[in-house]
């Protein structure tokens, strides 16, 4: 008996929680911001915004904080360009996916499977497949919108791809040797993407693992110099073919190893620029790709671990004020482990050893195979736990880090399928110890492809944003170097002075804050003030629009 009304308490209770939920919550497609401090118009939307932040002046462990109040103003351009996606590793895996993934959705291609009919989506998407919080009614309720709606932003599905690859296949060809989709939808796709042939790409044998030469037969000749300037020839071919308003360029091609920081090579923008003349060793396939981006003044994203964006590169974003953004795509163990370090350490349990293991099959854990090659991989999934550490000093020494390992191994049978294993060994309340144990299993590409759209797609739309302070001078673009996206990125690059973010939860929230100034809205904050002060919430119930 008593067995009998604990089940049926629980089930109330579920059954309550429910129904809670859904009366407490509510949905808009899209919404437009009523106020004096935002302008609609058919080009743009201005917004005049409070931002409210601090400044601390410390010694010796000890802070004066001052709360400081700037002014901006935001204006973004309301149109939606027409875009081209160009992918350097077009024939990959990633690549493939993504071009595949897309027609499906456009030609709203559906496919059978042994669950049943399958219909196209873009699930793993921030973009599309998200929702923000908007605000509250006068009723209580949380209004939701799609991420999607706070700023126009191009649909995936009108996007242009194009790429490069150094092997020769058509997409079709690549779809089948990654074996990502069933042969279902393959069939189904065949058609659209047999017609698609990635443009040669620069090969330079000494970045990626010698297991690859023998993909490589689709690849430019000439000098470096010669590779650049038909990297710029593509570009603007690609654009003027296409008829299209932007290009948007990332690399998902091969892990590199990292290039040597040299002087006289690679500092400097100068440096660089003369390297790439005389056709110094040195230089990368991928820096070659941002230099020629970064002179057409193309965005240019790097998926992949390696150091693409050598000093002189970054120098070279700035001077011409083109947008770059990397490193490397953070999709399955990686983000988990940015929300996992990040809960440990901010609820003061002290994280002292981490091991992740993978293994995978497809190209991409074949290339990783080769030491140098996962060295540049290795970086990229430690560092991600780094400013967790060193914001709590409460836990951690100066100096002091969890003992932290990375294992990755090729094996062929599982292909796309990759397992992660991690174990995370944690100090807690007198001496105690907490192990978390977890196993995932993810289909790679699959995770990578939604990623990348919104790569693409919010590059594009912050080169849509502009700002000012304090109402002087003339309307500024972003900074050059585009951390805003880290969410998406395992190592996020900065601008030079600034932190490199992790957390997951922070990164997310970067981006639908910077959103919600652009329509003259406060940042998002948990304070719940309208919950917890009932006198308050009282005033809200009354609320009406004047």
């Amino acid at each position: 008996t008593d067995l009998q009304i604990t089940t049926i308490d629980s089930s109330c209770c579920t059954l309550c929680n429910m129904s809670h939920a859904n009366t407490t919550r509510a949905h808009v497609s899209e919404f437009e911001v009523s106020s004096d401090n935002v302008v609609y118009t058919d080009e743009t939307i201005t917004a005049k915004y409070s931002y409210d932040h601090t400044m601390v002046e410390h010694k010796d462990g000890k802070g004066k904080v001052y709360p400081v109040t700037t002014n901006f103003e935001f204006k973004t351009q309301r149109k939606a360009p027409k875009v081209g996606a160009m992918f350097v590793g077009w024939g990959g895996n990633n690549g493939s996916t993504i071009t595949g993934g897309q027609l499906a959705n456009k030609h709203n291609i559906s496919w059978e499977t042994k669950r049943g009919e399958m219909k196209p989506n873009y699930w793993g998407s921030l973009t599309q497949a998200s929702t923000t919080w908007v605000g509250t009614d006068a009723q209580g309720k949380e209004i939701f919108a799609p991420l999607n709606k706070v700023l126009p932003m191009v649909h995936p599905n009108d996007l242009v791809i194009g790429g490069w690859d150094i092997n020769g296949c058509n997409l079709a060809e690549a779809m089948e040797r990654a074996a990502v989709f069933e042969p279902s939808l393959q069939a189904k796709l065949k058609p659209h993407m047999e017609k698609l042939v990635p443009l040669p790409a620069p090969y330079y044998p000494d970045f990626i693992a010698a297991n690859q030469e023998s993909r490589a037969n689709n690849v430019m000749k000439g000098s470096k110099k010669e590779n650049l300037e038909q990297v710029r020839k593509d570009l603007r071919d690609f654009k003027e073919k296409h008829n299209l308003d932007k290009v948007v360029v990332l690399w998902t091609a091969n892990t590199e190893r990292y290039a040597s920081i040299v002087p006289g090579v690679n500092t400097t923008a100068e440096e660089l620029l003369a390297a790439i003349d005389r056709d110094e060793e040195e230089i990368s396939p991928s820096t070659i790709f941002a230099v020629a981006c970064i002179l057409e003044n193309v965005p240019y994203i790097n998926g992949s671990p390696q150091n693409t964006f050598v000093p002189g590169c970054m120098e070279l974003a700035v001077q011409k004020n083109a947008i770059i953004a990397g490193d490397d795509f953070k999709t399955g163990q990686t983000k988990v482990k940015s929300v996992l370090a990040d809960f440990l350490v901010s609820a003061g349990i002290k994280p002292v050893s981490i091991v992740s293991y993978n293994h995978l099959g497809n190209n991409d854990g074949r290339n990783l195979n080769a030491p140098a090659q996962f060295r540049s991989k290795e970086i990229s999934k430690t560092n991600v736990v780094d400013d967790m550490v060193h914001s709590n000093p409460i836990l951690y020494e100066p100096g002091e880090y969890p003992d932290h390992n990375i294992v990755i191994k090729y094996q062929p049978y599982v292909q796309d399928s990759k397992r992660a294993m991690d174990e995370y060994i944690s100090e807690m309340f007198m001496g105690g110890l907490n192990t978390i144990v977890m196993h995932n299993t993810c289909e790679d590409s699959l995770l990578a492809a939604p990623l990348m759209l919104d790569l693409v797609l919010l590059a594009e739309l912050c080169g849509r944003i502009q700002y000012r302070v304090n109402g002087e001078g003339d309307f500024e673009n972003f900074h050059p170097v585009l951390s805003m996206l880290s969410y998406l990125i395992k190592a996020p690059i900065v601008p030079a002075g600034a932190p490199v973010v992790n957390s997951l939860s922070r990164q997310r929230s970067c981006i639908e804050n910077v959103f919600r100034a652009c329509v003259g809205l406060p940042p998002i904050n948990q304070m719940r003030l309208d919950n917890i002060c009932p006198n308050f919430g009282r005033q809200l119930q009354g609320w009406t629009p004047n």
